[in-house]
């Protein structure tokens, strides 16, 4: 004999995977928090915070010129060229 109730395996199957789920996210958020303390770690330091504004954020001393060099196959094609 079989019952169905509140507590049937099924919703104890969906729980499990829902809980599975959650731990793999929290599994990655912890990795990705010792990745982000390791930068903060390195930005701490002032031309490391001023080598990663110039790659990240395209920023400049005043009396700088920045050219950014696009390659062919960097640059997205437009649909109507192919």
């Amino acid at each position: 004999m079989l019952f169905f109730d509140t507590n049937s395996w099924m919703i104890h199957r969906e729980l499990d995977e829902e809980i599975q789920e959650l731990e793999d996210n929290k599994e990655y958020y912890m990795k990705e928090i010792v990745k982000d303390q390791k930068d903060i770690k390195v930005l701490k330091d002032s031309s490391e915070l001023e080598k990663f504004a110039r790659e990240e954020y395209f920023m400049k001393r005043d009396n700088e010129e920045i050219y950014i060099i696009e390659y062919e196959d960097s640059v997205p094609k437009n649909k109507k060229d192919d």
